[in-house]
C-alpha cells in the first residue's frame, strides 16, 4: 500500500490529504502570529522542539502528538473532540440501526 500522502494520482484538491496538511500548518502559523509568539516561543511553551515546529510550518509534517501540544498552547483543541464523531441522526431509528452495525474490530485487509 502507498503512502497516500505521497500519491501524486490523488487530484481532488480540497480533499488531498497534502493540501489538507498545508491549510492546518498555515492556521497554526497564523494562530501563533496573531498571538504575537515566535516559532522559539510556542517551542518552549508547547514542549515541541524548535525543529520540528519549523519542518511543521514549513514542510506541513508533524506527529499526531506534537500537533496536539501546540493545540494546547494556540487554544485550539476543541477542533479535535469532533474529529472522527459519529453524524448527528434524524430519528431514534438511525440511531438505534447504527449502534447495531457497529463492529467491535476491523477487518484485516492486506
Amino acid at each position: 500500500m502507498s503512502n497516500i500522502l505521497a500519491d501524486n494520482d490523488f487530484i481532488l484538491d480540497a480533499f488531498n490529504p497534502a493540501s489538507i496538511a498545508l491549510g492546518i500548518a498555515k492556521r497554526v502559523r497564523e494562530r501563533r502570529l496573531e498571538m504575537n509568539l515566535t516559532q522559539q516561543t510556542l517551542a518552549k511553551r508547547s514542549g515541541v522542539t524548535l525543529g520540528t515546529l519549523k519542518r511543521f510550518e514549513r514542510d506541513n509534517e508533524i506527529s499526531l502528538k506534537h500537533l496536539l501540544m501546540l493545540a494546547v498552547v494556540l487554544d485550539a483543541t476543541e477542533e479535535f473532540d469532533s474529529l472522527f464523531s459519529r453524524g448527528q441522526f434524524e430519528n431514534i431509528d438511525q440511531a438505534l440501526n447504527a449502534s447495531s452495525k457497529i463492529r467491535q474490530r476491523g477487518k484485516h485487509n492486506d
